[in-house]
């Protein structure tokens, strides 16, 4: 296999493995792309293992990038929330963990971790990566990522959510709440929301959005029936796969201006995830898709 074959071979993969450090699509791609870069430009005549000369590359892109990008964060206005990617249903075989490690509330819990704990626990507990490899990628010893990849483990673990994972009931769950915001529908949008509902707005403070997160059923529910009273008539709405789950995508002329996914909890909406940051709804317009794969790099 010639050296661009073997790149693009394992090119998904690495795209799977920067998007879940970045939670950015456009910067998971620039992250991939220099790696080739670097790829093309090295004397490849002592790399025995392609795989994981470019995961190392990519991670440590990675955590440089997420160094930089935690600073910007402390000054982002609004809620913060990683940018939504349209995937397939789930591949075959794919492991629930994997599936699950695309989603947004999971990318919300991986922002609390240091970008090396980041990498780590993702190369671990989602990539299936021995400890002994992850040293050398991250340049820490074994035992330090053995104790990087447990603290994370715990703070995860300890605010993680299992959400439902019917994902004919999800898309259902979803029309209906379609229909009731759309209608102004109170009654029905109350039945479908759980007491401790939260709605997560990210604007970027580049359009229209609530600054703060809007919790409790009510207020959630008055808010989301105000915002699409607001949406324009002729706009036109997509069902999607957004990071493995159920979500919505709203277009006007021709351009995804909102992304939005419920995360379902025992059949009732637990949080709403709407962005209309339109620097993070690129990856969503239909002339820019980039690949992403589950699968862990070989």
């Amino acid at each position: 296999m010639g050296d661009l074959e073997t790149f693009l071979a394992l090119r998904s993969s690495l795209f799977g493995v920067a998007y879940r450090m970045l939670g950015s699509a456009t910067a998971a791609e620039d992250v991939v792309q220099e790696a080739y870069v670097r790829w093309a430009d090295r004397d490849r005549s002592d790399v025995a293992a392609p795989a994981a000369y470019l995961t190392t590359i990519v991670t440590r892109l990675c955590i440089d990038q997420s160094r930089s990008a935690r600073a910007r964060r402390e000054t982002y206005k609004g809620p913060w929330l990683p940018e939504p990617l349209e995937t397939g249903g789930p591949e075959p075989g794919e492991s629930a963990e994997l599936a699950d490690s695309l989603s947004l509330a999971f990318l919300v819990l991986l922002e609390e971790l240091k970008p090396v704990e980041r990498a780590a626990f993702l190369l671990h507990d989602v990539f299936d990566y021995p400890y002994d490899e992850i040293a050398g990628i991250v340049g820490r010893t074994e035992p330090a990522c053995r104790q990087l990849v447990s603290r994370a483990r715990r703070r995860v673990d300890g605010r993680r959510r299992r959400f439902d994972a019917d994902r004919a009931h999800g898309r259902e769950l979803t029309r209906r709440f379609l229909v009731a915001c759309g209608t102004g529908d109170l009654d029905g949008l109350l039945a479908l929301l759980a007491d401790d509902v939260t709605v997560w707005t990210d604007g970027g403070g580049k359009v229209r959005a609530a600054l703060r997160p809007v919790t409790g059923p009510h207020r959630a529910a008055r808010f989301l029936m105000t915002t699409a009273r607001r949406m324009p008539a002729d706009v036109v709405v997509r069902e999607v796969d957004l990071n493995g789950q159920p979500g919505l995508v709203f277009e006007e002329n021709g351009s995804v201006t909102v992304a939005l996914i419920l995360d379902l909890c025992q059949d009732r909406v637990v949080d709403v995830r709407v962005v209309t940051n339109p620097d993070k709804l690129v990856a969503l317009q239909p002339a820019h898709r980039p690949p992403l794969s589950g699968a862990a790099p070989p």
